[in-house]
C-alpha cells in the first residue's frame, strides 16, 4: 500500500465548507462549531443544505441529491482549502455514487475531516482521488464543542502537524511488536458495509488498521470482523489499532473477541488509541506511513498529516 497525497496545511484565514454528507445537524451545535473556527481564525462557510431534514427518513440530512451537491459544490470551490463535516450518522453510501469523481479529482487536493459514517468517504477519497484525509472530530461534534483536547489536537494537525507526529496510547499492546504501514480505516461497522463498493479498496494489504465503533453489541463486532477475515480484507495487513468502543459492552468481553478474531493474524495490535467515539477523540491521517510500536503505545508517522 502506497502513501497518498498530502493536502496543504490551513494558514489563518483558510475558508473552510462544512457540509452534512449523513445524518441531521443541530443548529446550536453548529454555530458553536462555527464559532470554535472562527476563534482559530478561519472563515467556515456553511454549505446550504446543513441544517435540511429528510421529509420521510429523519434520519438524513436532507436528500441524498442535495447532500451530494454540498459536498461537490464545496470541494470544487477553488476558494475553499477545507472540506469539514459536521456529524456522521447514517447516509454517506446512499450519495456516494451521485458525486462526480472526476471533477472531484481535478478539484485538486484540499483538506478533508470527519469520522464515523464518514469512513465510507475516507475509503472513497483513498481509492478514487488517492488522497490524505483526516479522521477526527467534526464541526458540530459534542467532542469537538466541548473537549479541549480534542479540539488542540485538531487545530494542531491542521496548522502545525509536524508538532502531533506521535500519537500515544492509553492502553497495552493486545499483541506485542513492532510494523510499519500506511494508516487507514475508521468505524469497523462501515468498512464491513462498505466491502465490495466501487468505492473500497480491495484490501488492507500493507496498512496499519484503525478500528473503533459505537453502540454495537459484541455479537454484531464479530459479525463485522468475521466478515472482513473471509472476504480476505484482511491479508495482509501489518498491524492493528484500536480506538475507542463507546456504549457497547464491558471491554474485556471486547477486548476477547479482538484477540479471537484478530490475534492469528500475527500482527502487532494496540489498543485504546484515542480515536474515534470518545472523549478528546485525536486526529489520525488516513493515507499516511507510520510506525506502531505496540508495547511502547506509540505511533510513529513519518511525515506530518500535511504538506
Amino acid at each position: 500500500m502506497k502513501a497518498l497525497v498530502r493536502p496543504r496545511r490551513l494558514a489563518p484565514g483558510a475558508r473552510v465548507a462544512v457540509v452534512a454528507p449523513s445524518g441531521p445537524v443541530p443548529e446550536e451545535r453548529l454555530q458553536a462549531g462555527l464559532d470554535i473556527l472562527r476563534g482559530w481564525d478561519l472563515e467556515p462557510v456553511v454549505a446550504p443544505h446543513v441544517l435540511d431534514r429528510h421529509g420521510t427518513f429523519d434520519y438524513l440530512a436532507g436528500t441524498d441529491a442535495d447532500r451530494a451537491a454540498d459536498l461537490q459544490s464545496a470541494w470544487c470551490d477553488p476558494s475553499v482549502d477545507a472540506v469539514l463535516c459536521a456529524r456522521g450518522g447514517y447516509g454517506v453510501q446512499r450519495m456516494a455514487e451521485l458525486l462526480d469523481w472526476d471533477a472531484l479529482r481535478a478539484a485538486g487536493p484540499k483538506v478533508f475531516l470527519g469520522f464515523s459514517d464518514i469512513t465510507a468517504l475516507h475509503e472513497a477519497f483513498a481509492t478514487r482521488l488517492g488522497l490524505v484525509t483526516l479522521h477526527g472530530p467534526m464541526a458540530a461534534g459534542i467532542d469537538f464543542i466541548k473537549n479541549a483536547r480534542a479540539q488542540e489536537h485538531l487545530r494542531a494537525t491542521l496548522f502545525e502537524p509536524e508538532s502531533v507526529r506521535t500519537l500515544t496510547s492509553s492502553g497495552q499492546a493486545l499483541v506485542p511488536g513492532r510494523a510499519r504501514g500506511v494508516l487507514l480505516g475508521g468505524c469497523l461497522s462501515l468498512l464491513a458495509a462498505d466491502l465490495g463498493t466501487p468505492h473500497a479498496r480491495p484490501s488492507a494489504r500493507g496498512g496499519l488498521l484503525c478500528l473503533e465503533d459505537v453502540n454495537e453489541e459484541t455479537y454484531r463486532l464479530d459479525r463485522y470482523l468475521t466478515h472482513l477475515l473471509r472476504a480476505g480484507w484482511l491479508d495482509g495487513v501489518t498491524g492493528i489499532l484500536l480506538g475507542s468502543w463507546e456504549r457497547c459492552d464491558p471491554y474485556e468481553r471486547i477486548r476477547a473477541l479482538f484477540l479471537d478474531r484478530l490475534g492469528g493474524l500475527g500482527v502487532p495490535i494496540a489498543e485504546e488509541f484515542g480515536f474515534g467515539h470518545c472523549e478528546g477523540a485525536l486526529t489520525v491521517p488516513f493515507g499516511v506511513p507510520g510506525e506502531l510500536d505496540a508495547e511502547a503505545g506509540t505511533l510513529t508517522l513519518d511525515v506530518p498529516a500535511l504538506a
